[in-house]
């Protein structure tokens, strides 16, 4: 399967926003908007509020988070989100399993990287076929 470097980072970012957002409203409720910002700030994590409200949606669904509406001092009522209690355990799970695997990255890459090199420096000539990856 052919993927182009435009959609790797997308698919990565993905399986991990779900988190962030989890995170987001750990401690303080914010309104959709505010948790579209914030993630902003994180280049990474940026996403649109066309994929924001879905998610939080799905997560509400789910019972991960909870919401109650909120008049604004600008404009209209805004739906604040905050993690509910079945979130709090499911936030700690997911928690463990992405330190688990960026743990596992964080060791599994610099060998990778430094077997390749290590491959290269032995081979003689470069047009010589290199030696399978174990």
């Amino acid at each position: 399967m052919a993927v182009d470097n435009e959609t790797i980072p997308s698919q990565l970012r993905k399986g991990v926003v779900e988190l962030a957002i989890l995170a987001l409203v750990r401690r303080h409720e914010a309104y959709g908007a505010e948790i579209v910002d914030r993630l902003g700030a994180y280049p990474g994590l940026a996403i649109t509020a066309g994929t924001a409200y879905p998610l939080l949606s799905r997560l509400k669904k789910s019972g991960l988070i909870t919401s109650v509406w909120r008049e604004s001092p600008v404009g209209p009522p805004r739906k604040y989100y905050r993690l509910s209690a079945e979130g709090e355990g499911a936030f700690g799970g997911l928690t463990q399993a992405w330190e688990d695997m960026k743990d596992a990255m964080d060791s599994l890459l610099p060998l990778v990287e430094r077997t390749i090199d290590l491959k290269t420096e032995r081979l003689p000539n470069p047009a010589a076929p290199p030696e399978t990856f174990q």
